[in-house]
């Protein structure tokens, strides 16, 4: 099976165009071989005049996607398109270097009713979904449970995307958000400091005034999700961290040096909370480039986010 994160772009587009009755096509990647820059399961959705969000490559196969995708929504059929070397069209779309790449093309009619607002729905609910590419009878549906697959039955999980939960309203946030999100991160901004945590300095992300710790029992926590904490005040972090060390995350990052780290165990140790638990800590937070200003230090973390969440995939 097939296993990817909630492309929420995709899926938020696809069903505002379902919505409006507008005409259009999803390519899923199904197969790669060799050097191909997309994994299976990448998505791209293709109205009828040819806009597009989303990609099944590196922008080497997508222009023969759209051109084969307005084609096959005119004639209300699917269509597996297939590039390689071996293609006569291998130089053309810029696979030239070796890979290989299978992409089922699917219009809108046969595509399941209101696929996309259910997809949008298990995406609010971070929970999971399987759908059924079937190149046999040409369509994509959701299914409830795992079916057998063949050569021409293919299932696609769809998962949460990660969740980050930043515990501190602070400088650093600004610019960790912004990224974050667009990698691919969910964001909670966490601050119990109302004056801080407002929607006017942290636009288009979901924050919580609650402390901490009430904040995280709000939230179902799962190894989905990541925290950090960036205030540097104990009263604020170490309540989210006695939760979260309790809690299956992916990964625990705290700001400090190493004297404020060692600090922070001494607490958390007096708390209660056990020497493995506290080797969880990434602490100080991020990988080490040296980072110096905000912005820095937001890509050092963010690097060891990512590097966590991919150890783990």
């Amino acid at each position: 099976m097939i296993t990817v994160e909630i492309d929420s772009e995709i899926f938020d587009e696809a069903s505002k165009w379902e919505v409006k009755d507008t005409e259009m096509a999803l390519a899923i990647v199904l197969k790669t071989w060799g050097s191909s820059p997309r994994q299976p399961g990448s998505m791209m959705l293709v109205r009828e005049d040819g806009h597009l969000v989303g990609s099944v490559s590196g922008g080497c196969v997508e222009g023969a996607v759209i051109f084969g995708s307005k084609q096959i929504m005119k004639e209300n059929k699917t269509e597996l398109m297939e590039f390689g070397v071996a293609d006569e069209d291998a130089w053309s779309v810029g696979l030239s270097c070796g890979g290989k790449i299978s992409v089922f093309v699917c219009p809108r009619n046969r595509i399941e009713d209101g696929l996309f607002q259910k997809l949008c729905n298990v995406r609010n609910s971070r929970e999971s979904a399987i759908i059924e590419c079937n190149i046999e009878n040409g369509s994509i549906s959701m299914i409830k449970d795992k079916t057998s697959e063949s050569e021409n039955i293919f299932n696609i999980k769809i998962t949460a995307k990660p969740r980050l939960l930043i515990v501190g309203a602070v400088h650093i946030s600004q610019h960790l958000i912004p990224m974050a999100k667009g990698v691919g991160f969910d964001v909670v901004l966490i601050d119990p400091r109302s004056h801080f945590g407002t929607g006017e300095r942290f636009p288009g992300v979901e924050v919580s005034n609650d402390w901490p710790d009430e904040a995280l029992k709000k939230l179902k926590l799962s190894d989905k999700d990541c925290l950090v904490t960036l205030t540097h005040d104990p009263k604020i972090d170490d309540p989210a961290l006695q939760i979260a060390l309790g809690s299956p995350l992916f990964s625990i990052c705290c700001l400090g040096s190493k004297k404020t780290h060692a600090a922070r165990k001494n607490r958390l140790l007096y708390s209660g909370i056990t020497e493995q638990q506290f080797d969880r800590i990434h602490g100080p937070a991020g990988l080490d480039i040296n980072a110096k200003t905000p912005a820095e230090i937001a890509i050092s973390i963010l690097a060891e986010l990512i590097k966590d969440w991919r150890s783990g995939a």
